[in-house]
Formats: C-alpha cells, sequence, structure tokens
C-alpha cells in the first residue's frame, strides 16, 4: 500500500512543467520560507512571538533528534534505491523514515498553532502538508515516512507546549540577551504567562 500510494503521487512527477518546478521550489526552500516567517515574527513581533519562535526551535530540535533516533532503530531504503522511480532532485542513498523535511515542517508549524498564532500557524501547516506532499513527488519518500513525519511532529510539539513552563525560563533567558544588543528592535519585558 505505501509503494501504491507513492506511485499515485510519484507518478505526475516529469509530465507537467509547472507543478515539477512548483513542487523541487517546495521541497528544496520550504524551511527557508519557515525561517524567515520565524525571522519576521521574532524581530517585529511583541515579546509572546519572540517565546513562539523559542519554543519552535526547541520543538523542531526534539522532532529531528527523535527521527535521528528512529532512523538508526529502522532503515528504510530510499524509494529510488529499490524501484524506478520519477527523481527530480537527486538526493544521498540514506534512510528514507521518517522525513527530517517534513518533521521540520510541522514541528515548526506545529508549534506556532500551539501557541495561539492561528492565522500564522495555519498558513505554516499549509506550507508544511505541501512539503510532505512535494517529498514523495520529487522521489525521496514513501507516504508512510511522512505520516511518521507528522506523528513525531505532533509528538514534539505537544511535549514542548505541556512543558512550556519548563521551557519559560530558556526564552527569558535568550529574550534577555537579546534585548541587551545594541541596535535591535526591541521589546518591552514582561511576565509571559
Amino acid at each position: 500500500m505505501n509503494y501504491t500510494l507513492f506511485q499515485d503521487i510519484n507518478q505526475q512527477a516529469g509530465h507537467h512543467s509547472f507543478l515539477d518546478g512548483f513542487m523541487v521550489f517546495i521541497t528544496k526552500d520550504a524551511l527557508f520560507i519557515f525561517a524567515l516567517v520565524l525571522l519576521l515574527m521574532w524581530f517585529f513581533g511583541k515579546e509572546k512571538f519572540k517565546y513562539t519562535v523559542v519554543f519552535a526551535g526547541i520543538t523542531g530540535v526534539i522532532g529531528l533528534f527523535i527521527n535521528v533516533v528512529l532512523g538508526h532503530i529502522y532503515y528504510e531504503p530510499r524509494p529510488f534505491v529499490t524501484h524506478h522511480v520519477h527523481l527530480l532532485i537527486q538526493h544521498a542513498k540514506d534512510s528514507s523514515f521518517p522525513s527530517d523535511h517534513t518533521t521540520g515542517a510541522f514541528s515548526l508549524a506545529l508549534a506556532v498553532l500551539w501557541r495561539k498564532h492561528r492565522k500564522i500557524g495555519l498558513a505554516m501547516l499549509l506550507l508544511a502538508i505541501l512539503t510532505g506532499i512535494s517529498r514523495v513527488y520529487v522521489g525521496h519518500h514513501y507516504p508512510f515516512d511522512i505520516l511518521a513525519s507528522i506523528v513525531v511532529s505532533l509528538f514534539a510539539s505537544w511535549f514542548v507546549y505541556s512543558l512550556s513552563r519548563v521551557f519559560m525560563p530558556i526564552g527569558r533567558i535568550i529574550i534577555h540577551v537579546y534585548n541587551r544588543i545594541p541596535l535591535v528592535p526591541k521589546t518591552e519585558q514582561s511576565i509571559e504567562k
């Protein structure tokens, strides 16, 4: 079933130049867009936004750490290693399971949503969904790799949100240090709830 779903998506690659270009752009550059959004939130947002950026970073790190552990426990060859696929971008022949790009994208999007920034979070979530689809479309991952990444991201974002009081001092220190840097946009210090 995993390979059948993969074929259903990947067989579209190489036949539609606009869609190919779009999916290649998403798979290569989506995480840069996420980084840009978080930077804008940091530099132009109030203190609440800065805490969100810190928590999103922590969530992303935890999600990717879980991926490393899972990748060592279960090795899945990439689709282009074991099957004939429409490969749009070259990639190393490392483990396919789970997808780091998708985990990173969903971890950041869900962390923003948990912190109640709905419009930004939903836009990021849409981009995360596109990222997951693009990873299959370009031939790098199976759909179950993407599903596993979503589960990892849900766990990581829930974990960080549930322990937000534990992680709050980290955010407070980072924001305090940032606010002491000359010539950068400042925010008023307040007690985050």
